[in-house]
């Protein structure tokens, strides 16, 4: 028996064991003790230049989602807050016309109606109602539109027509036909309005 084949049984055990350890080890980052010649990396710089980038990319990704996310809690904060400040504007349009109709009422009220002790005390009631009525839109964030006196602005008024007067620059309101009214920032309705023109 010669001394190669003596050696053999103990180079297939080696072989087996070998081939036990590098169960599990991907292809790529095994090295069969051959040097490759023409590549410049190592398979391990190789696969570690990879997981760097995969890390980086899942990194990013997560800085994505979280950006993502904070944008929609703050989408759906201002839509609550809006809802909040804005539940009552359908509510608040409605209740304009019955304030309307209270100061009408109140205007035309006589002189000597206001004097008669009868009356007096029904005046009364129907003014506190009405400062009432003032006291919680001021509550809920309603505010009359300033008109007369002011230069248009289409943003808040609707001109209804056009006055002709020396007494007024052209596209000052010189009568309110109808009040006004913002909720918070935005628009309830707007003031329906007479405009200065140059008279003919």
């Amino acid at each position: 028996m010669t001394e190669e084949n003596r050696n053999e049984p103990q180079d297939k055990a080696v072989d087996e064991e070998l081939a036990r350890e590098m169960e599990g080890v991907p292809e790529h980052m095994r090295d069969d003790g051959e040097a490759d010649e023409a590549s410049d990396e190592n398979p391990l710089d190789e696969a570690l230049a990879k997981l760097k980038a995969d890390l980086e990319a899942a990194m990013q990704d997560v800085l994505y989602a979280r950006a993502d996310t904070q944008n929609v809690r703050r989408r759906l904060e201002k839509e609550v807050q809006d809802a909040r400040n804005y539940a009552a504007t359908g509510f608040a349009r409605d209740i304009l016309s019955v304030s309307d109709n209270l100061a009408r009422a109140l205007d035309h009220i006589p002189e000597e109606l206001r004097e008669n002790e009868k009356s007096k005390h029904f005046i009364a009631g129907i003014e506190a109602t009405q400062r009432e009525l003032e006291k919680v839109f001021t509550q809920n964030g309603i505010t009359r539109i300033a008109s007369t006196g002011m230069p248009l602005d289409p943003n808040q008024h609707q001109a209804m027509m056009e006055v002709p007067t020396d007494e007024a620059e052209p596209g000052t309101i010189v009568q309110e036909m109808q009040a006004g009214y913002m909720i918070r920032d935005r628009l309830l309705r707007p003031a329906m309005v007479g405009v200065a023109k140059k008279p003919d």
